[in-house]
Parts: structure tokens; sequence; C-alpha cells
């Protein structure tokens, strides 16, 4: 009776958390917690969730509400989304030598920004110089200081396209590259970058050189690999905290935009990761791009390095996506894309996908469901389901924490990315009747990047209480080691979280 009613007391001390016998072979001392796993509600955590792309420089963009039938109300599009992409042109963000338009805060960028930063956004950037498609997208003060250029077609002279093998191109590109870094190049502020930015698009695809445009010439491949080295080098040099993303195009870098993959293409890529890159594709769902070998890359790459996703089709009008090749699309049915997206991003275990620009009307109005199931399924979602806590302790005494750990989601938690190098760790902490920490232990052993859907870890750490006597409350987190042990990960869980993001588990006396 005296233990059933000690149980009793510690399951209510354990703030909505609940406790169970231990069914595994082996025995484990300590009281076992059973934290309440949360499967739906949306967190921010890095490198995770749905991308929302800025809308033309409107500050307003972020209060867009959308009617969702299945809930019978319209909901906020930016309550759902953990990073903010801003696709823009390099002559936006520095219009004159020496000028930076992010660093103006009246400026239509800088109001943007500060409304993504406002909502909790962290901001991630793609910057396009190629000028056919969209007209002057490399400044004006590039092309005066002497850098060559190509133009595709005579009746458009300002639609320039710099060949980004030329000196001076060079020279005002790595500049502004690296004020852009002086800025960003903080996890707080930034999601990631898309660091390549040439060819159509800033896809890394036709990307020109020469002045026959996409032909291919004898000096081709030299060409490419030697501007790829540079502009690798360059975005890897001067961001050294921040993801960088590279779209893993089959003919990367290449004058071409179609055809079969080019036979270098994935050793410049390997070099790309190898300095620290990840994956982004800008074509899923789009089955005719989309193919075989971007597939097998995938594949290769998969819980080495994140996947961010990018739909391929535009469905508000400029593309015929009801004749891609699968037959599953049809005319006047956005949300068969949607789901073709949806499948394609879950066989490659993607970490983010996109509320893109026009296509965003179609996630909320028609395919929601998809929506809720991506914050459930996708990416990583990382809770503790087991972790076995002594009850007392005498002080100075060492005790043992027995932990088990569940990623939910068909994503990895990236800790094993360089710009991150390891810097989240599993904590336990022993806080006070205020709820103040007094002691953190930092489990060195339990990784969370090796955490994957269906395979849970466990882990032994051994704490030592040297507090003075009293009550305090377990508790644990994902933490930061580079920000002084403060919590950085919010864990999938329903229950009593402190402010700064401890989970709080059960109660310990130390005598």
């Amino acid at each position: 009776m005296l233990l059933k009613l000690t149980t009793a007391l510690l399951c209510v001390a354990a703030l909505a958390c609940k406790k169970d016998s231990d069914n595994d072979a082996k025995p484990i001392s300590g009281t076992l917690v059973k934290p309440n796993y949360n499967r739906s509600t949306v967190f921010r955590n890095p490198l995770n969730g749905w991308v929302m792309y800025a809308g033309a420089d409107n500050a307003n963009y972020w209060d867009l509400n959308f009617y969702v039938p299945d809930l019978g109300k319209s909901v906020k599009a930016s309550d759902y989304a953990s990073a903010c992409y801003i696709r823009t042109s390099w002559a936006k963000l520095n219009p004159a030598d020496g000028v930076y338009a992010w660093r103006d805060p009246n400026s239509a960028l800088g109001k943007l920004i500060k409304g993504a930063e406002d909502r909790g956004l962290p901001i991630a950037f793609r910057i396009v110089v190629d000028g056919r498609d969209q007209g002057l997208n490399t400044p004006q003060f590039v092309f005066d200081a002497g850098a060559k250029f190509y133009l595709e077609n005579a009746s458009f002279p300002a639609r320039r396209t710099p060949y980004p093998q030329d000196a001076v191109f060079k020279q005002y590109y790595a500049k502004f590259i690296t004020e852009l870094a002086k800025d960003f190049n903080d996890p707080k502020k930034t999601s990631f970058i898309d660091a390549y930015g040439l060819g159509k698009w800033g896809e890394a695809h036709n990307v020109v050189y020469e002045q026959i445009g996409a032909a291919v010439t004898p000096n081709t491949e030299k060409l490419k690999e030697e501007v790829f080295d540079w502009v690798t080098d360059l975005y890897s040099q001067q961001f050294t905290k921040v993801p960088l993303v590279i779209n893993y195009h089959r003919l990367v870098g290449h004058p071409a935009s179609w055809g079969a993959a080019n036979a270098n293409s994935d050793r410049l890529l390997v070099k790309a990761i190898n300095k620290g890159y990840s994956l982004r594709q800008d074509a899923f769902g789009m089955t005719d791009y989309y193919q075989s070998w971007e597939k097998q890359f995938t594949k290769t790459w998969n819980f080495k390095r994140p996947v961010i996703m990018e739909g391929g089709w535009i469905t508000t009008g400029t593309h015929r996506y009801w004749t891609d090749p699968s037959g599953k699309y049809r005319e006047n049915h956005p949300e068969d894309v949607r789901q073709g997206e949806f499948d394609a991003s879950a066989e490659a275990a993607v970490n983010m996908m996109d509320f893109r620009v026009g296509e965003i009307d179609s996630w909320f109005t028609k395919s929601f469901s998809l929506v809720q199931r991506f914050t459930t399924e996708g990416g990583y979602r990382l809770y503790p389901d087991q972790v076995y806590l002594p009850e007392t302790l005498k002080s100075g005494e060492e005790g043992t924490i027995t932990h088990r750990w569940r990623n939910m989601g068909w994503g990895y938690f990236p800790n094993n990315i360089p710009q991150w190098n390891y810097k989240y760790k599993v904590a336990f902490a022993l806080l006070d009747a205020a709820g103040a920490v007094k002691k953190v232990f930092v489990d060195e052993k339990a990784e969370p990047s090796t955490w994957l859907k269906g395979t849970p870890a466990r882990y032994e750490l051994k704490a030592k209480a040297d507090l003075p006597a009293g009550t305090y409350t377990w508790a644990v987190a994902i933490i930061d080691a580079q920000k002084e042990n403060q919590p950085g990960i919010r864990l999938a869980v329903n229950g009593d979280m402190t402010t700064a993001g401890w989970l709080k588990l059960m109660n310990v006396q130390i005598k």
C-alpha cells in the first residue's frame, strides 16, 4: 500500500508525465518517467518544417490568412512555418557599390526581413545573378566596372548575364557575400543560405561561361569546375555558423538544363558537401525532371546531410502540370500536385517543405491535411520516451540516469553538419523550487543525429548531485553547447516546460 501511494504521488510530481513499469529484459535502477509525446504542434526547430517564401518585398505578407475548409476557419500561414525564404537578386540587395538594402530598415526588403524576425522566422537566401529571364539581376555598377557579360537577345539589352569566371564579377561578388555574411552568419537570424546562385533562376544549371551561351565547348568542364570551386569556397569561408545548401542537379554548373546526368555532377556536388553543404532540390513532384539520378543521390546522402525540397510545378497558370508523365495530375486540380510533392518528399526523407508564393493558397484550401501530415511525419520530432531517475540522492553521491530517445519524423536531426559541429547535446538539469537551474549534466555519448525513425536509442549517464540538501526537480532538454548550455531544440512533448525550454520530469530529494 505504501509503495502504491508513493508511486501515485510521484506521478503527480512528474508534471504531466506518465510512469510505467520497465518491460526491457535488463533491470534498470530508478523511477521510470514517460513523457507524453506531442504529435501535432508546430515547433520552430532549425532545419525542420515548412519554409514560407517571401512575397514581393511585402512587409504585410506574413499576416496573410487562408481559409481552411478542414478547420472551418482562417489561419495565418506564417504560424505553420519555421523559416522565411527570400529568393531575390544581387541587384536588389546591393543596388550600388557599398550600399546594402538589408541594412536600411526603411527599405521594402528591410521591412520584410524585420517582419519575419518579429514573427520568429529566421531568414534563408538565394541570390540570383543571371539576367536572361528576369532582367538586370547583377547590379549595373558591376558592368560599369568592366565585368564581361552574355546577352542572349539584343532586343533586351538590360538582360545581362555576367560570366562567373570574370575577374571583375568575382571581385564585386566576393565583396558582396562578405558583407552579407557580416550580418547573416548568425544561426539566430538565418535558417540556411542557398549558396550557389548561378544559372537560370539561381538553380545551378544553364550556367553561361562563353558567348555561345548554352553550347558546350572543350573549355566547359574546366571553367565549370573552377567557378564551382571558387563560389563554394567563398560561401563556406564566409558562412561558418549557418547551414549552406546546393541544388543537387544532375547538370550542376553546366550550360545545359535538360539531359542525362553529366559525368562530373556527382563529383562536384560531393566536393561541396565535403565543404559543409547540405542538399536542396527544386523539382519535387515534377517526375520528368526529378528522376532516378536525383533519387539515388538523395539516398546516398540520407541521414548524412539534410534535404530541403521545393516543388517543381507552378499550378497557378504558368505550367501545364497535368502533362506530367506520372499521369497523376488532373487539370485544375493543384491538390494532385501537392500530393505528388508530398509523396516525393516522404521518399527523399526531406527535413523542410515549401510554401511558395502562388502555391501556398492550395496547400491550405485544398491540401491542408498534407500540411498537418508533414508537421507530424516529416523532418524530425525528438522526445525521450523513457527516463529512469533516482528519487533520492545523498549530496555528493553519483546517481544513474537511463534515458531513451525517439525520432518520430522521417528526416533526421542534422547535428553533424560542420556549421553545427555537434553543438546540440542531451542534458539533464536539477532545478530548485523557483525553477532555476542549479546543476546541468551533459551526456556526451547521446548523439541526436543518429536517431532515426523506428530505432530508439538508450543511454546511461552518471550524475553527481553535489548540491545542498533539499527538494529539486529533474528536467531534460537538448541544449546548445555554444549558448551556455541553454535549451536549443524544442522537444516534441506535452508537459511542464520552463520558459527556457527544460521539460520537468519528477522531484528528487537530496539529503
